[in-house]
């Protein structure tokens, strides 16, 4: 997503101001001026000082989009937005910017008694604290339908998160269509027809986030986290043994086999072809050895290498190789923590994805992450699957992911971090609600300043924000006792 400068002007015609979610740099809210919005006056317009124009299809659509939006009812990113009584002027470096700016935009407009929508006179100046801000979705423990997935970029979208990860694969099912490799979720998806992305779905997901400004990075997690490999790739996983009689089970990925990599090879070449990411999450945590050190074969390739007892080897020795892989497609990879731990040769422009927080406090393996000279992603405390009753994203707001031992050089290394949402007990039926609006607090945590901490001030704003997703049609859950005006009739 390159860097696009231009400017682009609103035209419109010629009270209470709404509240903005994530919180902007700046927000300057004048007591009088504004206007009154008019469906049948109010239009965007290109600047005829923009360096784009009618034809650039992000913005294009992002204009009927915002829109409806108004109107149904009745750094790369920077952006600065000024409201005047004649006319809203948003300025912005890049076409993702001006997306930022159209969201801004949107939550400043508030409804009036009689039903209309006004805007007051604004001035914003903004741009994103961190520029990895991101997502996770699990479609592997429970198949998650296309919709929801396109209805969670959405989501996304309003609130100013660029980064879906998608962990579209696991132990339980396999539900990626292959064109190589079909039979990986024939045999390995829960349902071959129903329960599977397709070619098509694929390239809709990633279409639909690009024009909302997100970039799509898929997971594809080896050598563990792999059971649904196994039935559509014969020999690709390790036979399990007692003592010398195969007990029949299997475990993660066979590491010894020149077949391994092959498939590898062949696998990864048509990934990095379908996602036109620059990265590629390739996991590599929580490998249970205890197949490894049954398997004879492997207990001999072992000691061959001068690896003794240390699987932790045998595992970076395959990860070096399945980066060596990925890399010749000019590519490049996010890995979890294990493979840094565990002493892999990475390549300088590594991302180091931070999730273990029973190991140590996860501020300690940021502080060795960055030490190292490598950028690092922070989850650790943003695991969203996890709930409990009442307030619980109060703990997921105040978290300060730069809150580590380290220079101001290795606290530059912090590109952001993600939230994630695994699938063990969420499908379609409790995504939206659990994800929204606690994924909203990471978003502000990684968009807004680091002084944005008043916890009064975020809670009426996301109480209002929470209102204006379930005007969006976000099933978003409650805050608090009482209503919005909206939920009763957008659904």
């Amino acid at each position: 997503m390159a860097e696009l400068r231009g400017v682009l002007v609103f035209l419109l015609s010629v009270g209470a101001a709404a509240a903005v979610w994530p919180q902007p740099q700046f927000l300057s809210v004048a007591t009088e001026g504004g206007c009154r919005l008019s469906a049948r006056r109010f239009r965007f317009a290109y600047a005829d000082s923009s360096a784009v124009g009618p034809g650039c299809d992000v913005l294009d659509q992002a204009f009927r989009r915002y829109w409806a939006l108004l109107f149904s009812v009745a750094r790369n990113d920077s952006d600065k937005l000024t409201v005047s009584d004649e006319q809203m002027l948003l300025t912005a470096y890049t076409v993702w910017g001006a997306l930022r700016g159209l969201e801004t935009f949107s939550q400043l407009a508030w409804r009036n008694d009689d039903g209309t929508f006004c805007i007051n006179k604004t001035d914003v100046v903004d741009f994103p604290r961190f520029p990895h801000r991101g997502l996770l979705l699990d479609t592997s423990r429970h198949y998650l339908p296309l919709k929801a997935i396109l209805e969670t970029l959405d989501a996304m979208a309003y609130n100013k998160l660029n980064v879906f990860h998608w962990h579209i694969v696991d132990d339980p099912s396999f539900p990626y269509e292959s064109i190589m490799f079909p039979d990986l979720s024939w045999k390995g998806a829960y349902h071959p027809a129903t329960h599977v992305y397709t070619v098509s779905d694929v390239k809709t997901v990633i279409e639909h986030a690009r024009l909302r400004g997100i970039r799509v990075i898929p997971e594809f997690d080896t050598p563990g986290h792999t059971q649904s490999w196994g039935p559509g790739t014969p020999g690709l996983l390790t036979p399990c043994y007692a003592g010398l009689s195969p007990t029949g089970s299997y475990g993660p990925v066979n590491p010894i086999l020149n077949a391994t990599y092959q498939f590898m090879a062949k696998f990864f070449a048509e990934v990095s072809a379908v996602f036109p990411d620059f990265y590629i999450h390739l996991g590599g945590d929580e490998v249970d050895f205890s197949c490894w050190k049954s398997n004879p074969e492997i207990q001999t390739f072992m000691q061959k290498m001068g690896f003794g007892q240390d699987y932790a080897k045998l595992e970076s020795f395959y990860i070096q190789r399945l980066m060596d892989i990925v890399s010749a497609y000019v590519k490049s990879y996010v890995v979890w923590q294990e493979v840094f731990d565990n002493g892999v040769k990475l390549k300088p422009d590594t991302l180091i994805h931070v999730w273990k927080e029973n190991a140590g406090p996860y501020q300690e393996e940021m502080a060795c992450v960055t030490k190292a000279g490598y950028r690092a992603l922070l989850s650790a405390p943003w695991y969203l699957n996890h709930i409990s009753y009442g307030q619980d994203w109060l703990a997921v707001y105040q978290v300060e992911p730069l809150a580590f031992e380290g220079s101001a050089e290795q606290k530059a290394l912090v590109i952001g971090g993600e939230a994630c949402m695994w699938g063990e007990y969420v499908d379609v039926t409790n995504l939206t609600p659990r994800l929204w609006p606690r994924a909203g607090a990471v978003a502000e945590r990684l968009w807004s300043n680091q002084t944005v901490r008043n916890l009064e001030d975020a809670y009426m704003r996301l109480v209002d924000f929470r209102c204006v997703l379930l005007r969006r049609g976000i099933r978003a859950e409650p805050l608090f006792t009482g209503y919005c005006d909206y939920e009763y009739t957008a659904f």
